[in-house]
């Protein structure tokens, strides 16, 4: 082949391998796991951590200074109101009152004496069979003595209650717990340390701590649209993780921020019949505060997110090309994301084989919703 052949020969060639790049090979639709959702009320909830509390507590002290007699109740048993406790030695209240009321007879006889007194001068001074100045001293005796005897009269009470306070009673229905002294102890009146405590437990309150951060994003959440307040209905998650059985309502959220924590306590109320919580337990509450009216739970393996951190989906089209979505995610329950925006009833959402595709895939959908919605 001369050279003039051969060149003919290699633009042929060239000629033939650029109609070859012009032709287009369709490439095998690409398969991928779908999830089709439906939009939903979804309630809102909030995990803040707390410590149970005595709904009603109760310190037992003495109003009366003296020696412990007895020790009446059985530590760590239930009371009632009324109950004896303790009682203290007696003897020095006693001798108080009877003293208080011969002090009261006597008040009484003088008072007698000088109101029949009173009554026969005040029929004489009707004939001026005594002075004025006579009838005026009788009457300002008889005022006096009548003084007398409602003071003797206090002054006996006063000793009564005192010898009644020496027998010290529940002042509340509940458990009493460990006692401070024994017999003998010398205890005085109102002091500082209490001789027990009785707690009613039946019905136990817990303190929850919230952030002032947390409140404020409340407030905007609930005047969002499609956002309603919850129900406040609270449940417990134990130290084990297990839910208390019974669940509670929230009563009331202290008006002031705490300045050195910068939280709100929120105070929970929860029925107590089997005596599971016991003051003091760490636990935490989990809140409905709100619910989102309009909603979608969207699993977090369909959710990717663009060059500037937008939260994307994919879906497919009617002609089963595939294009990204940004959509609009407000928290994280369980495994799915909460989506109030950019995702609609009618979406096709791939969850498998994202890493399969590009923009110009088309692609085969199948149905793979159980598998991941319910979990």
């Amino acid at each position: 082949m001369n050279s003039r052949n051969l060149l003919f020969f290699i633009i042929a060639v060239i000629f033939l391998g650029c109609q070859n790049n012009n032709v287009v090979v369709e490439s095998k639709p690409v398969e991928v796991g779908i999830v089709l959702l439906k939009e939903q009320t979804i309630p809102l909830e909030q995990e803040l951590s707390g410590r149970t509390k005595a709904s009603v507590i109760a310190e037992v002290r003495p109003e009366v200074s003296g020696i412990v007699k007895k020790v009446v109740f059985k530590e760590g048993q239930k009371v009632k109101k009324g109950d004896i406790l303790y009682e203290i030695n007696p003897d020095v209240y006693k001798s108080a009152y009877d003293g208080a009321n011969a002090s009261l007879q006597s008040a009484k006889a003088n008072f007698e004496a000088l109101k029949l007194k009173k009554a026969r001068y005040d029929e004489l001074i009707k004939f001026e069979g005594i002075s004025k100045q006579e009838h005026d001293d009788i009457v300002a005796a008889y005022l006096q003595a009548e003084a007398f005897v409602g003071e003797k009269e206090a002054a006996l009470n006063k000793a009564k209650i005192d010898l009644q306070k020496t027998k010290i009673s529940a002042a509340i229905s509940g458990i009493i717990g460990i006692s401070s002294v024994t017999e003998g102890a010398l205890v005085t009146a109102l002091q500082n340390e209490p001789l027990s405590t009785i707690r009613f437990i039946d019905t136990m309150y817990v303190d929850l701590s919230q952030s002032s951060n947390q409140l404020l994003a409340l407030k905007k959440l609930l005047n969002e649209q499609h956002v309603q307040k919850g129900s406040m209905e609270v449940r417990l998650k134990l130290l084990d993780d297990s839910f208390y059985e019974h669940k509670g309502v929230l009563k009331l959220q202290e008006i002031a921020v705490d300045e050195g924590t910068s939280t709100v306590t929120l105070r929970a109320e929860f029925p107590n019949p089997n005596s599971v919580l016991l003051p003091g337990m760490y636990v935490r509450a989990v809140i409905e505060e709100a619910v989102s009216t309009k909603a979608f739970l969207v699993p977090q393996q369909a959710v990717s997110r663009d060059s500037r951190a937008n939260p994307i989906i994919t879906i497919v089209n009617k002609d089963n090309s595939t294009v990204t979505k940004i959509i609009e995610t407000k928290r994280v329950i369980g495994n799915k994301w909460l989506v109030t925006g950019g995702v609609e009833n009618t979406d096709k959402i791939i969850i498998e084989g994202l890493n399969k595709i590009n923009s110009r895939s088309k692609v085969t959908a199948v149905d793979v919703t159980d598998k991941y919605i319910g979990e």
